[in-house]
């Protein structure tokens, strides 16, 4: 049984860099996650490797198109026996709900999470591109139509996952990247928190990258996080 909230990130260019990071972990310390990079380069058998070694897979892609087409993509993406997926909330009430209706008559049925404001933008990145409000406001706007959509939890900054958590209750995922220990550097992420309070704060899984993949002793460091978790 996996207790552990930790998702770590296979932000690697090649199958080889990925892989000898998740021969040094195990499934029973965290779960993976797959995003576009990783998947272009090394595409679905790649994902199907990884759940049949065990892990619980988050595919990262961000579904963001017609209805019709998203649904397909999640649709084929549960084929893969992933966990988790997730699409862009911006695509609209239609786009999540033809989603959500396209998993619910599947055997396997992975978590389907929507995007909402990626943790990259600040306040002057959203005003650039047309939203209005500050990132709280749209995270939350966002979220509670993903909700209503039928979606199983979103994907926020963990400064956003107190508001959040008092708004949507206790079953709504709020999967949180910008999650960096103390001691690490926040690299291309403005919106940051460390594990112990971003859990505090009500996020359901912490998906952390750099801190563990780039340490000297990976699987010492997820243990670490692990242990500041209390798991």
């Amino acid at each position: 049984m996996n207790a552990s909230p930790v998702i770590v990130a296979l932000d690697f260019p090649d199958r080889e860099s990925a892989m000898a990071l998740v021969d040094r972990l195990h499934p029973s310390l965290c779960r993976l996650k797959v995003g576009k990079e990783l998947f272009t380069r090394l595409g679905p058998a790649f994902v199907e490797k990884l759940v049949a070694t065990g892990y619980d897979v988050f595919l990262d892609l961000k579904f963001h198109d017609i209805p019709n087409t998203v649904a397909a993509a999640c649709d084929a993406a549960a084929d893969l026996g992933v966990w988790m997926m997730n699409l862009h909330a911006s695509g609209g009430r239609k786009m999540m709900d033809t989603a959500c209706a396209r998993l619910a008559g599947r055997a396997h049925q992975p978590k389907l999470i929507a995007v909402t404001i990626l943790t990259s933008l600040g306040e002057k990145d959203i005003r650039e591109i047309g939203f209005q409000g500050t990132p709280e406001e749209n995270v939350l706007h966002l979220a509670a139509l993903a909700q209503s959509s039928g979606l199983d939890g979103v994907v926020c900054s963990p400064l956003e996952a107190a508001a959040l958590r008092a708004r949507a209750g206790d079953d709504f995922l709020l999967v949180t990247p910008g999650v960096r220990p103390a001691t690490a550097a926040l690299d291309d992420q403005k919106r940051v928190m460390t594990p112990a309070d971003a859990m505090q704060a009500g996020a359901s899984y912490l998906v952390i990258g750099r801190p563990v993949t780039a340490a000297q002793d990976p699987l010492q460091a997820l243990k670490d996080i692990n242990a500041s978790l209390q798991v």
